[in-house]
């Protein structure tokens, strides 16, 4: 019952990032192509972790909050570099 579960919320998921991809490529703002990218990181994490709950590893979990700390620091990055022009001061 669980593997259904996933699967639906895999496509579900997949679908979602398939939107995100749509708003990247035709944002009307740079802005909005940094929220699309966010979003769409933090879908990439969804799916990873239900890899990690239909193959019963802890391996996919430490992935996922790996990609999550690497997603959290380019938006800031991103963020950074459109209101000042530059990352590092």
């Amino acid at each position: 019952m669980i593997e259904t579960a996933c699967l639906i919320a895999m496509v579900a998921t997949s679908f979602a990032i398939i939107l995100n991809l749509y708003r990247m490529a035709l944002g009307p703002d740079v802005t909005d192509r940094i929220l699309a990218l966010d979003t769409m990181v933090i879908n990439a994490i969804a799916l990873i972790v239900l890899l990690g709950i239909v193959y019963g590893t802890a391996m996919y979990f430490e992935a996922a909050m790996l990609i999550a700390m690497v997603g959290f620091v380019t938006t800031v990055a991103f963020c950074k570099y459109l209101l000042r022009g530059n990352v590092i001061e």
